[in-house]
């Protein structure tokens, strides 16, 4: 090796390093605890994730088991209706059949207890209160509104009045016809 190669780099002063500051010392105790601590609070966490993602499994799975029942009857068989879910205004709306080439629709409204029927044929919506743990079954309700609907009432049957009891999907689906107590 060359001398003067030698001679420039030991001119050269080494570069300074200076210390990094330190952390402050916690013990060996404390470490412990707190990974302890964060460990317990994501287990809990994991766990709560996990009990409410299986409720919610399990109710949707009870909620679709009910919903099938009710399109097809309860063993499966029927002509399938179409249905139309409002979780905002919590309202199920149903096309069903109304005699050999018509169609209504029915409209249960969860908050306000109320079920609704309108038949394409006939120029009346009617409806019901119900309560609160009995909701009828699409079949019974569509029975009950038929039947009085094919009632001759002449001139006894009087129109509601007040609309505002009626829930905005019923209001809408009954807004061009009167509206009769079943």
């Amino acid at each position: 090796m060359d001398d003067s190669s030698k001679e420039a780099l030991m001119e050269e002063a080494p570069p300074r390093y200076t210390e990094s500051p330190r952390l402050p010392c916690i013990p060996h105790e404390l470490k412990s605890l707190l990974l302890m601590v964060v460990l317990v609070v994501v287990a809990l966490v994991v766990v709560n994730v996990t009990f409410l993602l299986l409720g919610l499994h399990l109710s949707e799975s009870h909620a679709e088991t009910v919903l099938r029942m009710t399109i097809h009857g309860l063993d499966g068989e029927g002509t399938p209706q179409q249905l139309a879910m409002s979780q905002k205004e919590r309202t199920g709306t149903f096309a069903v059949r109304d005699g050999l080439n018509a169609s209504a629709t029915v409209v249960y409204d969860y908050s306000k207890l109320l079920v609704g029927y309108r038949s394409w044929r006939h120029r009346a919506c009617y409806i019901t209160r119900v309560d609160k743990d009995n909701f009828p079954g699409l079949d019974a309700a569509t029975e009950t509104f038929q039947r009085r609907q094919d009632e001759d009432t002449g001139d006894k049957a009087v129109p509601l009045a007040d609309r505002s009891i009626l829930g905005t999907t019923i209001n809408i689906l009954c807004s061009s016809v009167p509206v009769f107590w079943a």
